[in-house]
């Protein structure tokens, strides 16, 4: 029996990366997942879709559907939750993990990059969470979490570090995303319903972050794994602690925090830690 057995859960940016690995975890532990992303069987630089997350739990044993959505597009955030709601029913879990990461100086941002990353990375979050609460309220219980990034981390400085020139906008984002999670988290509290943050401590090699190529070397160094993304996430979304929520956590402090050991992503065998370098290759 999985710890989220007869629970529904909706996944953002879950063709690939992190998402893909917090959707393939909490399918293994018996959740009917809804994954989301602009790429449902293809994408013109990146290998993952959401047919291939979908494809992944199925044949362990969960049951998924790929809700294909832009969500720079206001316009698709209530289709999504509706067609979660139509395949499995009201959401328990909801995870917005799906983010426009734009590393440029701040004199080449565009208007149109800026308001794409913050669409994607704070308003959609926000609108979200105002559409699951409701059925989240009704079953007197639910989980949100936030995917963050150390980049919201205010830069130390001068002399400013060039990664610190060059995510403003992402970390801006992302800051802006913390403080509606502890926010949100006061709001929903008497409902029992838990928010939290989670960020890697460095980085994640996902393959977006590969291709992005400006990951700075001590974040590579530090790399946590999917593996132990997927497992904090799972920690965060099935607590009963109600001092556990409204979080800015970070994956192996978290992880530390609670004695929880990283297991493969479908929950059969335990890792020798968080990090890139303790985990099994990607397959």
């Amino acid at each position: 029996m999985g710890s989220l057995d007869g629970k529904v859960a909706l996944v953002t940016g879950a063709s690939r990366g992190i998402g893909a690995a917090i959707a393939k975890r909490f399918g293994a532990e018996g959740a009917k997942v809804a994954v989301t992303a602009r790429s449902l069987d293809s994408h013109p630089t990146l290998p993952g879709t959401l047919n291939e997350t979908v494809a992944w739990i199925e044949q362990h044993g969960s049951q998924a559907v790929a809700v294909a959505a832009d969500l720079a597009d206001p316009t698709h955030w209530g289709s999504i939750v509706e067609r979660t709601n139509d395949a499995f029913g009201n959401i328990d879990i909801l995870v917005n993990n799906a983010a426009a990461a734009f590393y440029l100086p701040f004199e080449h941002t565009s208007e149109k990059r800026f308001r794409v990353a913050f669409d994607i990375n704070v308003s959609a979050p926000w609108h979200l969470t105002q559409l699951v609460h409701p059925q989240m309220r009704s079953r007197g219980e639910g989980w949100v979490l936030n995917i963050s990034s150390a980049t919201s981390i205010h830069p130390e400085g001068p002399p400013f570090l060039d990664f610190a020139k060059t995510s403003t906008l992402y970390g801006s984002t992302k800051a802006a995303l913390e403080r509606m999670t502890t926010g949100t988290a006061a709001a929903l509290n008497e409902d029992s319903v838990w928010v939290n943050s989670m960020a890697p401590v460095g980085a994640v090699m996902t393959e977006g972050a590969t291709a992005l190529g400006v990951v700075p070397e001590d974040a590579v160094r530090e790399a946590e794994s999917l593996e132990a993304m997927a497992e904090a996430s799972l920690a965060l979304c099935t607590t009963r602690d109600p001092q556990l929520t409204g979080r800015i956590t970070y994956c192996t402090p978290l992880l530390e925090e609670l004695d929880r050991a990283v297991r493969t992503l479908d929950g059969h065998e335990q890792l020798a830690g968080p990090r890139a370098d303790q985990a099994p290759a990607p397959v």
